[in-house]
């Protein structure tokens, strides 16, 4: 589907293309030089200005120097070397890499699921139970006398780095219960009490790895175990909204895949209050839904109505993106009729029969939901003809309102087709009672005894990480977790099949990555992974945030498929293999970003991929081809390299790994290199280190260090650098070490960001190499790249960015082996340019022509058409075709420019919440009272400090949305562009509606820049410009519901447990009200309300 669109919007974009070229304006083409822009004048121009900047940059970077030095080494050092680097071996050990990781993770949850199997086990119910335990919300908390409230009490916590600087106590855990739930329910204490046996085994896992973070115990009674301790704080309303039992580990490991129907009874006596709690039961029922699972939503009456009616007869994926759809479909239902249940059932019954023999979907569990408010009969006969005697789909009627009449009939049918039947009577009582056919579903894995380790897609958890306070700077930050469910091993309870709860842990993506031998990836080289469903679980184009640098993230930003970011794989031939858990290689070509998606690199890219033993997850990586296989090596004495590498210039890629000082406690606090020289010493025999890598950054630090003394040298003479137009020098090696040299003091710095943690793009991070240092590598050997960093380009205080790549020339193999570059000012670049443009080559001395004139307008572009020189100031940094529309058009006709299409499928778009349809039914006086008496009842009759706090929240959100702009999840396309390496001088005019405007584009030697001379005389004003500006890809309705019925390859989960013969069933549901705790809390409230 999305290489259809691409066929199409090509066409598009020419067509539009073509007839602004034609309406707009004719183009001649004139060879020679034009007459008024002499072509030799300005080559003259671009020859004085191209030989000024090379030399101000190789003289400032050194590059010359540590040039001689590689040929030195390579010529008279033996133990110099090229290797390339095996792919498939190089995926084999990353896997395995992980692969232990993850085994490392899952030993420590299933010694946390034996502690507490054997705690439960030796644990006798006792209702009268008074236990005072550790509160997460109420520790250290006291009352007006100072005293420490009731399950508060004293609880040490200290600050620790590895708990992202939180404040913990690694000695106990905390328990953390549900606003809605009552602290000192007799259930709650018992749980709490038995699962103490628990610290001893989160303190023990702690110590064996201590690279664990969280470990958690969430129970099935709704409590929440975790260590190390810590305080959680409540919003700004005084809620907690986080419930272990919603989340996706909970939910995966207490239950097997599924296939769910939920119907809808929309009859008319369905309408107002039932309906609002009907919608919210939904809602709630896709909530606990998962990737593995599959579903479809249909509302009855006295005919069927496919919530979704493009989804007739089949089932989706409960992925977040299907879910939000349907979402958005439920508001729009509406009562009215009679309610044909019996019709339902059959087209449900139907629909799950069909869709499981086309081998779709989880093939495995199935259920029916069903959202009513009653049933006049039985429907044996349906059950008998479709689900009898197996009873493989389970029935789960959700009784809506008070009313007990039908209650009867409907708890039979959950009893006869082993489900379970609900009341639920108000907004508050959805969530609790939606949740209990989870437990129903665990029954089979239950008395199967099955510990299915299950792992989630990388997510974050917003509710858990604002419970603990984490600011913007500290996360919270994507992670995976890695759960196993825990269940009553009691005899007497066996076929009763009850589930404890889930015990987990998180494994930040980033401790994944620090197994990554970045290193031997190269430039352009990176590694990614993906879960058994195609979705990302780290990949260097993921982008989860709504912008750069805040911390909200997108909506669907877990369930990012990887062919939305290797899209140039139009046949899914790289992801399908990988989902498939497939070992093997694969090869494209492709066009990667940079730099804030405005630059495209076009490169070949092979691919190497297999799976993660122990795990859904899949691993690959990617290897430019050319230099990006090809590894320079050399050794050095311990001695020196240690001397070299300690230098103050001296710098490590702070998010590579050269040794691993996460293992024991006291490595955290040791840098890099102290770890680096530890090892080397001997005096820290447990440091364990990549010994190649070490090796290497011990050579880089050798070879680069006469460049330090050459810089050094350079700083000292008063003479050089007299104006301080060149403010740094810098150089990268692949092996992550980089060396800094100040030319003037820190304070005085025009960019202070560059080369810190700051400027996430120009230094080496956990995923890429430097900009810098990336596009240097694709520029012809002993050329610089110049640039203006985007976030700086129309700043007065801003910087040239100047950069080559240094490449051994070899006839077979020719490595880079390191990128080197100055910063300059943008003001003494700019005026090296003009001087140069003023120069001719009249013997008198007087020139003709020059960029002073007004007669002409004179710019300096670089090899994607940005402007980093022009008369107006403002236009610094903006691209050329937005500034001069006519003459970039006419670059891309002649050839001299490229335009290359682009697609952006995590892109966000405006979207305008306007006024619903229900706020524009309140213009009639007669709906707005009923409106406001609807209002008044659901109020009172919802009204307890839960519903309160989630449902006005909720509205009031709703409310505050309406009429704003909102950024929501997009497709785009986008054009970026590129200049011919083959074309380095051109000349042309254009008429411009009655006058010819006449223009020079010249390349400026050893850069990859162009100085572009334009007649000024004439007005092309009226010709388009030329955007760079991302347009939304419009899906007809034909084609989204092409798009929502299309479902790419998935792997199934290997564990599926549907039922079990040994099943008790009689446990089968009751009518449920608040529960007496919590009523006796309320009533005072509720009567002066009601006085009032």
């Amino acid at each position: 589907m999305q290489r259809n669109w691409r066929i199409f919007c090509s066409h598009v974009c020419c067509a539009t293309f073509l007839f602004w070229i034609t309406v707009g304006m004719t183009v001649v083409d004139v060879l020679g030089s034009q007459q008024g822009i002499p072509l030799s004048v300005v080559k003259l121009w671009a020859s004085a200005f191209g030989g000024e900047i090379k030399s101000i940059s190789t003289k400032y970077s050194g590059s010359q120097l540590l040039q001689k030095e590689l040929y030195k080494y390579k010529e008279y050092e033996k133990s110099v070397r090229i290797e390339e680097v095996d792919g498939a071996k190089l995926v084999k050990n990353l896997a395995e890499s992980m692969e232990e990781t993850f085994r490392r993770k899952a030993e420590a949850v299933r010694r946390l699921v034996e502690a507490a199997e054997e705690a439960h086990l030796q644990h006798e119910e006792n209702p009268d139970l008074q236990y005072e335990y550790f509160n997460a919300v109420l520790i250290n908390e006291v009352d007006e006398a100072g005293n420490n409230v009731e399950l508060g009490g004293e609880f040490v916590l200290e600050p620790n780095d590895h708990f992202n600087n939180l404040s913990v106590n690694l000695s106990l855990s905390v328990v953390q219960v549900p606003t809605n739930m009552y602290n000192k329910d007799p259930a709650i204490v018992n749980g709490v009490y038995w699962s103490e046996a628990l610290n001893k085994v989160f303190v023990d896992n702690f110590e064996r790895d201590p690279s664990l973070i969280w470990q958690y115990f969430g129970s099935a009674k709704g409590f929440f175990r975790q260590y190390p301790g810590i305080k959680w704080y409540p919003d700004e309303h005084g809620v907690i909204s986080f419930d272990c039992r919603n989340r996706k580990w909970y939910i995966q490991a207490a239950t097997s895949p599924k296939d769910v129907v939920i119907l809808v009874d929309v009859s008319g006596s369905m309408k107002g209050l039932r309906l609002t709690i009907a919608r919210q039961t939904v809602s709630s029922i896709l909530d606990t839904l998962g990737d593995d699972d599959f579903f479809n939503i249909i509302a009855y009456n006295q005919e069927i109505h496919y919530v979704e009616p493009c989804l007739n007869g089949t089932l989706v994926q409960a992925d977040r993106t299907n879910k939000d759809h349907f979402r958005e479909h439920l508001d729009k239902l509406f009562a009215k009729g009679i309610g044909l249940l019996g019709n339902a059932l059959t087209e449900a019954f139907t629909i799950l029969n069909d869709f499981n023999q086309t081998g779709r979907g989880s093939i495995c569990s199935q259920a029916i939901m069903l959202v009513t408010d009653g049933a006049t009969e039985m429907y044996d006969d349906v059950f008998a003809k479709y689900n009898w005697p197996d009873r493989k789909v389970r029935i789960f009627p959700y009784l809506i309102g008070r009313e007990s009449a039908f209650a009867d009939n409907l708890k039979w049918m959950a009893c006869a087709n082993k489900g379970y039947f609900t009341q639920i009577s108000t907004l508050a009582d959805v969530q609790e009672n939606v949740m209990r056919y989870l437990h129903v579903m665990s029954r089979p894995k239950v008395i199967d005894h099955e510990h299915d380790t299950v792992w989630t897609e990388a997510y974050v958890d917003s509710a858990l990480a604002q419970a603990h306070k984490l600011g913007e700077s500290e996360g919270p930050i994507p992670m995976t977790t890695v759960a196993m469910p825990v269940f009553s091993t009691k005899n007497e309870t066996r076929n009763q099949g009850i589930l404890l709860g889930v015990v987990g842990t998180d494994v930040p993506v980033q401790e994944l990555m620090k197994t990554i031998p970045k290193h031997k990836l190269g430039i352009h080289g990176y590694a990614f992974a993906i879960t058994n469903n195609g979705y990302i679980l780290t990949h260097p184009d993921l982008r989860p945030l709504y912008q750069e640098g805040q911390k909200r993230r997108k909506p669907n930003y877990s369930s990012v498929d990887l062919s939305e970011v290797e899209w140039e794989d139009t046949e899914d031939v790289l992801r399908n293999a990988m989902v498939n858990r497939k070992t093997g290689s694969f090869s494209m070509e492709v066009k990667k970003t940079v730099d804030k998606g405005k630059r495209v690199l076009k490169m070949h890219n092979d691919y190497y991929y297999t799976d993660i033993k122990g795990t859904p997850f899949s691993v690959g990586v990617a290897l430019s081809r050319g230099h990006g296989k090809l590894f320079f090596k050399g050794n050095v004495s311990v001695e020196a390299g240690l001397h070299d590498l300690e230098q103050p210039d001296v710098a490590l890629a702070d998010e590579w790994t050269y040794c691993n000082t996460d293992e024991y406690h006291e490595h955290r606090y040791l840098t890099q290199i102290q770890a680096i020289k530890l090892y080397l010493t001997g005096r820290k025999p447990h440091i364990k280190c990549d010994r190649e890598l070490v090796e290497q950054v011990l050579f880089d630090a050798v070879v680069t260090a006469p460049v330090e003394a050459y810089w050094t040298g350079l700083a000292l003479n008063k003479s050089e650098n007299s104006d301080k137009g060149v403010e740094i020098a810098y150089l990268g090696t692949r092996t992550g070490l980089s060396r800094i040299n100040l030319f003037v003091a820190p304070e005085q710095l025009t960019n202070q960001d560059f080369l810190t943690a700051e400027d996430k793009e120009g230094v080496f991070n956990a995923d890429h190499f430097p900009l810098w240092y990336k596009r240097a590598a694709e520029q012809v050997p002993g050329t610089f790249v110049y640039s203006i960093p985007f976030s700086s380009g129309a700043d007065n205080k801003s910087v040239v960015l100047a950069s080559t790549a240094i490449q051994l020339q070899d006839d077979r193999k020719s490595p880079i082996v390191a990128a080197v570059g100055i910063q300059m000012k943008l003001d003494f670049f700019q005026r090296k340019f003009w001087t140069a443009s003023r120069q001719c080559a009249a013997l008198d001395g007087k020139c003709t022509i020059s960029c002073d004139n007004e007669d002409i307008k004179c710019y300096l572009i670089d090899n994607n058409g940005f402007i980093l020189v022009s008369e107006d100031y403002s236009q610094t940094g903006h691209f050329f075709g937005e500034v001069e529309g006519a003459v970039m058009n006419k670059l891309l006709l002649m050839g001299s420019f490229k335009r290359i299409t682009l697609y952006d499928y995590q892109a966000l778009c405006k979207e305008y919440a306007g006024s619903s349809d229900s706020a524009h039914s309140l213009l009639d006086p007669f709906s707005a009272v009923k409106w406001l008496l609807t209002e008044i009842v659901i109020f009172l009759l919802e009204f307890n400090l839960y519903s309160w706090w989630n449902f006005d929240l909720t509205v009031k959100a709703q409310r505050a949305q309406r009429g704003r702009t909102m950024m929501v999840p997009c497709d785009t396309v986008y054009q970026a562009f590129v200049s011919e390496r083959t074309i380095k001088e051109t000349t042309g005019n254009i008429d411009c509606e009655g006058c010819m405007r006449t223009f020079v584009i010249q390349q400026i030697p050893s850069s990859n820049l162009f100085m572009v001379v334009v007649d000024n005389n004439c007005d092309c004003s009226s010709a388009p410009p030329v955007s760079m500006e991302p347009i939304e890809i419009m899906y007809n309705e034909s084609l989204k519901c092409e798009r929502l019925k299309f479902q790419k390859d998935r792997k199934r989960p290997d564990s599926c447990h549907p039922f079990h013969p040994e099943e008790n069933a009689v446990e089968c549901g009751r009518a449920l009200s608040l529960s007496p705790h919590l009523t006796t809390a309320l009533l005072p409230l509720l009567t002066l309300l009601m006085c009032r």
